[in-house]
């Protein structure tokens, strides 16, 4: 049960996606390593069952930036094992306090199958709370996160979430879209949740110019992909995200 419980692919020269196989569907999120030369960055950090710093292959001394796209559980569970922890101004409230509320971590515990298998012995998902992670710094549109031979800059994308995020790499072409955008159901019916706000992103990323897209769910997809999926969303034909 130890290093078996984040399935890992290598998606590009420098980069990881990282996912829990046995964490039931609805929660079971993609986050990222991109290493870069000067600070290596980890986007997202799955429902923290496990923990995760040690399963990523992390240079000593080089610094980490940890980025959250956005507050749910299944983005924030491994957060607060990072020094340096940015997101959105617009949840730095809720990344300090972790409340349920928030994080829709009852939501999980809640189901029926949380997991497939135990993340470790007399783990129950009854007992599962994510941990307070306060931002050290806050992002907003525009900022740029720097790795030295990288450089991300920040998007602002709510809809699914008030401060939902987006990273671009523009001279690569790459978009980390969080839960903005992805490939199956979308969720917009959260108490934190405005569909007017993510009809405008929808527009957004239809007018955004990118290679690939790498989303909080399902597989990476190209830029004709991304922007039929919006596409529908605003024809209102796209497909809901069901328990």
């Amino acid at each position: 049960m130890g290093d078996d419980w984040y399935e890992r692919q290598q998606v590009g020269k420098d980069l990881t996606c990282l996912s829990e196989p046995h964490v039931h569907r609805y929660f079971a999120a993609n986050f990222f390593h991109l290493r870069g030369r000067d600070a290596d960055l980890v986007i997202d950090f799955g429902m923290g069952l496990r923990p995760l710093r040690p399963c990523l292959d992390l240079e000593v001394n080089k610094p980490v930036i940890a980025v959250a796209t956005h507050i749910h559980a299944d983005h924030v569970g491994g957060f607060h094992e990072f020094e340096t922890r940015l997101g959105h101004a617009a949840e730095e409230a809720a990344f300090a306090r972790m409340a349920d509320q928030d994080t829709l971590a009852d939501v999980f515990r809640g189901l029926s199958g949380a997991v497939s298998q135990a993340p470790c012995l007399s783990w129950s998902p009854e007992h599962h709370h994510i941990r307070p992670a306060p931002l050290t710094q806050t992002v907003d549109e525009g900022d740029v996160i720097d790795l030295g031979d990288k450089r991300l800059r920040v998007l602002h994308l709510p809809g699914h979430s008030h401060g939902s995020i987006g990273l671009l790499d523009e001279e690569a072409g790459l978009l980390f879209s969080g839960d903005v955008i992805y490939v199956g159901g979308l969720v917009d019916d959260l108490p934190c949740s405005d569909r007017a706000l993510y009809r405008h992103t929808m527009q957004r990323l239809i007018d955004m110019e990118v290679n690939c897209v790498y989303g909080g769910h399902g597989p990476a997809m190209s830029a004709t992909q991304m922007k039929e999926i919006a596409r529908q969303y605003l024809q209102g034909t796209s497909a809901k995200a069901t328990i």
